[in-house]
């Protein structure tokens, strides 16, 4: 006869699962097996080190999906939480049944091997191995159990990846022609992006109870909350004429995202209609120039469209004070306290965008060099 099976498993695709409460403590994880021995012998090692933890004061062996769950619960303010918990969601089936003591640099690689096997940057795979390296530190240094034990004795060395040195920004000169390759809902975000300066996650987020009216000046502006800004702070977007004409073309078409296609807001800019757009958008440049297309603009970035805004207000001599603003770099002496008579300066500045656009101004002539310093 085979064995019989011990209350606290189950099989569930093939493998057992233990879901089991003692002393008030769930114990819920993936025994990783699918023979019912091992998974037995698994569930009687954690019911084992649960009575000496309650009985004599034994540290209790977390898992690491146990320390996700409270690095989430403790930081709901985190601005990058969403991140986060993409991230540790896609950690959990590498180790997320794995007791904290198992996780070191060594238990980590079969993640990163098949991230940068995915193509993955390794900045991105190392903006995932810090969001564990901070979890490990917490449990080390601050998290203690029911016995002021901490959840784990010492936080392992977690090496980060080499990265390549990081390509620099790359703005659009006019002649380079990307929005007429986009869909018609890219297109409105990238025109408004390249017309304000704002992230993208300020973009993708932008409300219609963020705008505010300027009575003196019959115009409005933004007001993005500090929790969607990355500094912290909260920014005023400023509209000229053409971020207003976006605006108003997008307005009824969502109760409350200004940016919304079939009744949804959007997840990302940089999707397959981007990568496309700029495929095509470098050919005919090619065709139309007669030379190769820089593979600055065959790649270029979402993030590029804030820079080309800043290097179009640089080349309109607008000066370096109001190019902080208006791209919503940290300063001391930003404030979102403007008077009409402020705000009216700032929209005059980003209109000399629109001057040079409608004019194609040889002021705007971008000299190419490596590691051109950013607007």
């Amino acid at each position: 006869m085979g064995q019989q099976k011990p209350p606290g498993l189950t099989l569930r695709g093939g493998v057992w699962h233990i879901d089991k409460d003692l002393f008030g403590t769930r114990i819920c994880e993936s025994t990783r097996t699918s023979d019912l021995r091992e998974a037995a012998s698994i569930l009687a090692r954690r019911i084992e080190e649960l009575r000496a933890s309650h009985y004599f004061g034994v540290a209790r062996q977390r898992t690491f999906r146990e320390a996700a769950t409270k690095f989430l619960e403790e930081n709901t303010h985190k601005r990058s939480l969403d991140r986060d918990a993409r991230a540790l969601a896609m950690w959990d089936p590498y180790i997320g049944d794995l007791p904290v003591r198992r996780v070191h640099y060594g238990t980590l690689q079969p993640y990163v091997k098949d991230r940068l096997a995915a193509g993955k940057a390794a900045g991105t795979v190392n903006r995932d191995l810090a969001v564990v390296r901070r979890i490990l530190n917490l449990c080390a240094r601050l998290w203690r159990d029911e016995n002021d034990r901490p959840w784990l004795d010492t936080a392992p060395l977690i090496q980060m990846q080499r990265e390549n040195a990081k390509r620099g920004p790359y703005p659009l000169s006019f002649e380079e022609e990307l929005f007429s390759e986009l869909a018609g809902h890219l297109a409105r975000m990238a025109l408004f992006k390249v017309n304000t300066g704002t992230r993208k996650h300020e973009v993708l987020s932008l409300r219609w109870d963020w705008e505010v009216k300027v009575p003196e000046l019959e115009t409005s502006v933004f007001v993005v909350p500090r929790a969607h800004v990355k500094n912290g702070l909260e920014r005023v977007v400023v509209l000229n004429r053409i971020a207003r004409s976006v605006i108003e073309g997008c307005r009824g078409e969502h109760r409350d995202l200004v940016f919304s296609h079939k009744g949804h807001g959007y997840y990302t800019i940089d999707n397959s209609g981007w990568h496309g757009a700029r495929r095509r958008a470098a050919a005919r440049s090619e065709t139309e120039l007669g030379r190769p297309c820089p593979d600055g603009f065959r790649n270029v970035r979402v993030h590029d469209l804030k820079h080309t805004y800043g290097y179009r207000l640089r080349a309109a001599g607008v000066a370096f004070e109001d190019r902080q603003v208006l791209l919503g770099h940290k300063a001391q002496h930003v404030t979102t306290h403007y008077s009409a008579a402020d705000i009216g300066n700032l929209i005059a500045a980003s209109e000399k965008v629109c001057e040079l656009a409608s004019r194609k101004s040889p002021a705007v002539a971008i000299v190419r060099t490596r590691g051109f310093a950013s607007a």
